[in-house]
């Protein structure tokens, strides 16, 4: 199982949220690039970035410290928010990004969605953030009307190989995955399926590998010191 350290870009700061929501930000470290590279530096084999302030408003806005670790790093790195066209997408690609994470623009624009994995495949992942069984949209401020189960469903059929999900209750607040509904989801599309929100101790990380999951993200117990990234690689591994 694959795990994938975390950096959250508000106002170009590396943040974390409680249950997503926008009012308890709170910096948890000043360099994105500084902490990338520890993180690479302590045997990540892979990277997760999300634009906070892209998702919410729907256009990038931390693209220069974006730019800075793709060029430094040299693992693997998926980043998400703000990405609402395929202009956007063949641009972080094209700078050397490996995988380009919709959210609400796959639920608003399903066209972008296949035309993106038509031209670039696997290179394309959805983030299905869920609140009460539901996707959320626009930087998880807004509920849609669409269970995450169907929405997995529908990407699926279009050729989308890996679904990072995450349950909002969960985000942050160092409770524990939803480990139901992840395996739920695991166990009814084909996709990998990657684990987010609530990750607290190592314990969540053997339990999450037990269930065959392709990969988890770590975020605020990484920065708390509740969970070491060298031993999650390692639990990952076995």
């Amino acid at each position: 199982m694959k795990i994938f350290p975390a950096i959250d870009l508000k106002n170009g700061k590396c943040v974390r949220l409680y249950k997503g929501e926008f009012s308890t930000s709170q910096i948890v470290a000043q360099d994105p690039l500084k902490t990338a590279q520890n993180f690479a530096n302590k045997g990540a084999e892979y990277l997760h970035m999300v634009d906070l302030d892209g998702a919410l408003c729907g256009d990038m806005k931390n693209l220069e410290n974006v730019n800075k670790i793709i060029k430094d790093l040299n693992i693997p790195i998926q980043l998400g928010g703000g990405v609402r066209s395929l202009e956007t997408i063949e641009m972080l690609l094209n700078k050397g990004l490996s995988r380009v994470i919709l959210g609400t623009a796959a639920i608003n624009n399903p066209s972008l969605v296949k035309e993106a994995v038509k031209k670039y495949g696997d290179k394309i992942a959805i983030g299905i953030d869920a609140r009460d069984g539901f996707v959320a949209v626009e930087g998880w401020q807004k509920s849609s009307k669409i269970e995450y189960i169907d929405f997995a469903k529908q990407v699926e059929s279009i050729g989308i190989k890996t679904i990072i999900f995450t349950d909002i209750s969960r985000d942050g607040t160092l409770t524990g995955p939803n480990f139901e509904a992840t395996g739920k989801l695991n166990d009814v599309v084909t996709c990998d399926i990657i684990a987010s929100g609530g990750m607290k101790c190592i314990e969540d990380i053997k339990k999450l590998k037990k269930m065959n999951l392709y990969g988890a993200i770590i975020g605020k117990a990484l920065y708390s010191g509740d969970i070491s990234l060298e031993e999650a690689i390692i639990q990952g591994r076995l």
